[in-house]
C-alpha cells in the first residue's frame, strides 16, 4: 500500500527532527526511505516552499519527493490534486493531521493516518533495527554533508498536475 505524505506535517510530529533545522526535509526523507525499503512500498512526500518547486533530487524509485513552488502553490493544494488524480485512491494511505486534507481524502475513499501515528511507526521501526556500536557508525564530515546536500537537496523540474 503506497503512502502520500504531508512532509512538514509529519516533521512536526517527530521528536527527533525540528522544522527549524535547515536539513529537516532531507532527514525526513532518509527516514521514509528506510521505511519504504523495510515495508517494500512506495511513498510520495510533498513539502511546502520549494525553489523552483517540483520533483526533487532526493527522490528515489521508492520515495518520490516533491516541493510546492513557493509562489504558485502549497503542499495542501498539491496533495489535494494528487488525491483527485489518483485512480486507485482506495489503495493509498494519506499521512497528515490536517483536517481539511483528511476530509478530502476520505471523500475520495483514500485511507488516512495521522502524522503522529505514522511518526510512531517510523520510531518503532528504527528502534527494532539492529543497532551497531557507536564506533562502527561512520560520521560524515561537514564538507561531505554540504556536498551531498548541494548535489541531492535542490529541487528539480516544475511539477504539473500530478
Amino acid at each position: 500500500m503506497p503512502f502520500l505524505i504531508d512532509g512538514h506535517n509529519l516533521i512536526a510530529a517527530l521528536p527527533d527532527i525540528d522544522l527549524a533545522d535547515e536539513n529537516d526535509e532531507a532527514k525526513l526523507v532518509i527516514k521514509i526511505r528506510g521505511f519504504a525499503a523495510r515495508k517494500k512500498t512506495k511513498c510520495t512526500v510533498i513539502f511546502d516552499h520549494g525553489l523552483p518547486g517540483g520533483a526533487s533530487r532526493l527522490s528515489t524509485n521508492s520515495v518520490k519527493v516533491v516541493f510546492a513552488a513557493a509562489e504558485h502553490s502549497n503542499a495542501d493544494a498539491l496533495i489535494k490534486r494528487r488525491i483527485r488524480n489518483t485512480r486507485d485512491a482506495g489503495n493509498w494511505t494519506l499521512v497528515s493531521s490536517d483536517r481539511e486534507i483528511c476530509d478530502y481524502a476520505r471523500s475520495k475513499r483514500m485511507r488516512q493516518m495521522s502524522a503522529a501515528e505514522f511518526a510512531g511507526m517510523l520510531q518503532r521501526n528504527e528502534q527494532a533495527e539492529p543497532r551497531r556500536a557507536e564506533a562502527e557508525k561512520p560520521t560524515p564530515s561537514e564538507d561531505d554533508t554540504a556536498l551531498w546536500l548541494r548535489r541531492f537537496g535542490e529541487a528539480e523540474d516544475q511539477v504539473g498536475d500530478t
